[in-house]
């Protein structure tokens, strides 16, 4: 075998490794890609479930707290801006304020001890609760997922797969100001 020959084999087999890389790193890229969007749907299927409950929840309240219109109001406002939000940025926002609405409805039962021993209130209030603590679950899992995408997006050498194939970096589910604060319910 000449020089020339034993060059061009060790370039085709350096060619070929390369592409095998280039193949690969893009199919884990794009299997992460579908990780985080399968990610976010099981936070989405855990919301709506959680907006399944709310009318339910918001109408027994609403026989016992006649004149706490505006946080019942409040409850259906947010619960109606996230399922018109599109984006999951403006769903994060959106899911924030729903939180925040469902703690100050809970916070405002505690003067109601008729609707505390509701069967019924009690029942929904234990499945929101157990909802809500599914949606922390996939809201951790989601931020994992991004995690792992982001890192195969942005590390060496693995990013310049991702800038080849225009792969970008996702957005964490991050709570907004107002779930960093304290409940306040006045009356």
């Amino acid at each position: 075998m000449s020089t020339g020959t034993i060059i061009l084999i060790v370039v085709i087999v350096i060619v070929v490794l390369l592409v095998l890389w280039v193949i690969g790193t893009y199919n884990s890229l794009v299997s992460l890609r579908n990780r985080v969007k399968d990610a976010w749907s099981q936070i989405d299927v855990q919301l709506k479930r959680r907006f399944d409950l709310i009318p339910n929840l918001v109408e027994t309240v609403k026989g016992y707290t006649k004149h706490e219109s505006e946080t019942l109001e409040n409850v259906v406002k947010a619960r109606n801006t996230y399922l018109s939000a599109t984006l999951p940025e403006d769903q994060m926002k959106a899911d924030g304020e729903l939180t925040k609405a469902i703690n100050k409805l809970f916070a405002l039962t505690e003067n109601y001890p008729d609707l505390k021993a509701n069967t019924n209130f009690l029942d929904l209030q234990n499945e929101l609760n157990e909802t809500e603590n599914k949606v922390a679950m996939s809201r951790q899992f989601y931020n994992d997922i991004v995690m792992q995408y982001n890192n195969k997006v942005e590390m060496v050498p693995s990013n310049i797969v991702a800038g080849m194939f225009k792969f970008t970096k996702e957005t964490f589910f991050q709570a907004n100001e107002t779930e960093r604060e304290n409940v306040q319910v006045k009356f």
